[in-house]
Parts: structure tokens; C-alpha cells; sequence
């Protein structure tokens, strides 16, 4: 006998997206329970029949997990739409996600799964995965830069957690952020009197792309374990 899961629980067990976007999903109105509209109480199994814009899911995929080496120009957001989007770079036989997504600018790793509890866990400030980027910027840095970004500087009415910052060129430098606040980079190096020209994300927790040795635009299955032990 099935036990009974919270719907957007078993819509992000299916692979569809995150929990989290499952109960936009919801709002939304494009979801359905057994031909009515559902709502965030209702708990399903596999003998519910759960409509999700207008496509039946059933039981939960199987659970997978890629590396991606994301160029400039890609948009994270996925829009079948736009040819600018990461939609049509990714698998087509799992439908999957992002994991702390990297804007259009920006270039590096990137983490890809339908496994939305092990999403959930790594983007929780409670674990505090550290991301790591190599940033170049438009002019020399100066002696308080390094340390005036990793003391915090603010960024969208919040003052950015401290971080790990170093000065590895004239006009470059590395960052380890354990928060993902919207453009942060560019937003803490602007409050600098920077502007970001090129930032690279080499590592995602516990997985390096040096290690992956993955071309740009191109991607890797890889372990749950690869990426962190959490």
C-alpha cells in the first residue's frame, strides 16, 4: 500500500520541477487532482491522476544529476521559447533544473537535477554550500577592495554575509560565496566602484570543473556524492 505525499512534494518527485515551483504550479491554476483544481492540502499517491499543464505525470523518476559547463549568452531561465535559453542545451529525456543559477553574463559550472530535495538542501542557508568564481573587473583593484567585499557590503537592502576574497590579478580576483543573492557579484563589485567584465563559477560545493575537464556547452551525468556529501 502507497503512502499518501503532499502534491508538490510528488509533482518534484516526477521530475516536473521544485517543490517550490510545484506550489507556483498551484496558484497558478495548472494543476489538477482527479479531474478538479488542486490546492496545497490535497495529498496524492499513484493511483491519484495528477495533470500538470495539461500533461499526466505518474510516480517519481528516476532521480539524476548533471554537470554543465554554461557559456555567456545562456539564459538559466527555461523558456521553450526563447533560443537563448538553457532548455535547449540540456537533456531531453529527464525534464531538469538548475541548481543557483548563473545569469546570462556569466559563465561555469552548473548543477542540473529533477531531484528537488537534494535542491533544496544545497541552496539552504542552513548548509551553506560555497560557490566559487574567478572574477575579472574593468580596472586595477585597490588595496580595500578584497577586504571591504569579504567584510560585506550591501546588496539589495541586505548586507552580504562575509566571504573569502583574493586579489589574483592587477584587474582580477577569486570569491567563495555561501549565500546566492540576485547578481551578487556584480552588485557587491559596482558598490566597490567596479564593473564585473567576465565571471567564471569553477566550483559548486564539493565539485570542481577543472576535475570534470568538461568543454564549454557541453554536459556530464555525474554522482549525487560528486557534488556534496551532505
Amino acid at each position: 500500500m502507497s503512502t499518501k505525499i503532499r502534491l508538490a512534494k510528488y509533482i518534484a518527485h516526477a521530475g516536473i520541477c521544485s517543490r517550490k515551483q510545484a506550489s507556483r504550479l498551484i496558484d497558478e491554476g495548472v494543476v489538477t487532482v482527479n479531474n478538479r483544481p488542486a490546492n496545497h492540502i490535497d495529498h496524492v499517491d499513484e493511483q491519484d491522476t495528477i495533470i500538470v499543464n495539461e500533461k499526466e505525470i505518474k510516480g517519481a523518476a528516476d532521480l539524476v544529476y548533471f554537470a554543465y559547463h554554461k557559456p555567456v549568452g545562456i539564459d538559466c531561465k527555461l523558456n521553450i521559447d526563447d533560443p537563448a535559453s538553457l532548455i535547449h542545451h540540456l537533456p531531453t529525456l529527464t525534464r531538469v533544473y538548475p541548481i543557483g543559477r548563473l545569469d546570462k553574463d556569466s559563465r561555469g559550472l552548473l548543477i542540473l537535477t529533477n531531484d528537488g530535495g537534494f535542491c533544496n538542501q544545497l541552496i539552504h542557508p542552513d548548509f551553506h554550500q560555497p560557490k566559487h568564481y574567478l572574477v575579472t573587473v574593468n580596472k586595477p583593484l585597490d588595496d580595500a577592495f578584497c577586504k571591504k567585499m569579504a567584510a560585506g557590503v550591501p546588496v539589495d537592502k541586505h548586507i552580504t554575509l562575509p566571504c573569502e576574497v583574493n586579489k589574483i590579478a592587477s584587474n582580477q580576483f577569486s570569491i567563495v560565496l555561501k549565500q546566492g543573492l540576485n547578481r551578487q557579484i556584480r552588485k557587491m563589485a559596482h558598490y566597490c566602484g567596479y564593473k564585473v567584465i567576465d565571471l567564471f563559477r569553477v566550483q559548486f560545493s564539493d565539485l570542481t570543473l577543472s576535475k570534470l575537464n568538461l568543454p564549454e556547452n557541453q554536459y556530464i551525468q555525474i554522482n549525487k556524492n560528486d557534488i556534496s556529501k551532505i
